[in-house]
């Protein structure tokens, strides 16, 4: 009994089908792959960016919710600068491990590491920021979720001194920019910035 031979176009679609159902698949498994070095890298593609933040702080012996607003500047390798403009005008700025704080017309220079509350949230920000992965490992155990479209970088302190002011930072993005960052202090106080990126 002979067989008729099968539509060439069909075999053809039939082909393509498999094809981008074969692609789809590994590109959903690429996704799923998302680590701290590939995440880093892609971070670390941009050397300076600026944007500017809102900031919703939970203060426990507070019963109002605190917020600010202002604009964040970071250069590669190790610059950043917060500076709050509203309620009150405060500039933090840091350049390797010295950290200058203005508040009106008064300013304090010091160590970054003599404070391990500023040391867990410019680190985490500015590590993050710079895509400089060896920083973040160095204060931090880090864990990566999601995929490149919405991550989650979950940072925990590694020194009991430093945890002790500042228990989990939760950074999170999409692609090389960053979207949100929750603080968790261990009294049970939270702050969460919100972030837009500016046009370049």
């Amino acid at each position: 009994m002979s067989h008729a031979p099968r539509d060439p176009l069909a075999l053809r679609a039939a082909g393509l089908k498999r094809w981008l159902a074969l692609t789809l698949l590994l590109a959903a498994g690429a996704a799923q792959a998302l680590d701290l070095d590939s995440l880093m890298k892609l971070l670390g593609q941009v050397k300076a960016g600026e944007a500017t933040f809102t900031e919703r702080r939970v203060v426990s012996q507070l019963e109002r919710t605190l917020e600010s607003s202002g604009r964040l500047t970071f250069a590669a390798p190790d610059s950043f600068v917060r500076e709050t403009l509203k309620p009150r005008r405060e500039r933090l700025e840091v350049s390797g491990n010295t950290l200058t704080v203005t508040q009106g017309s008064r300013t304090h220079t010091m160590a970054l590491d003599a404070s391990p509350e500023a040391v867990a949230i410019v680190e985490a920000i500015r590590g993050t920021l710079t895509g400089n992965g060896a920083s973040l490992q160095r204060h931090f155990t880090t864990q990566v979720e999601g995929d490149l479209e919405r991550w989650t970088l979950e940072l925990v302190p590694r020194e009991a001194r430093m945890r002790g002011q500042v228990a989990q930072v939760l950074v999170s993005g999409r692609q090389a920019q960053l979207r949100e960052v929750k603080i968790l202090m261990p009294d049970g106080d939270t702050s969460v910035m919100r972030i837009e990126s500016l046009p370049r």
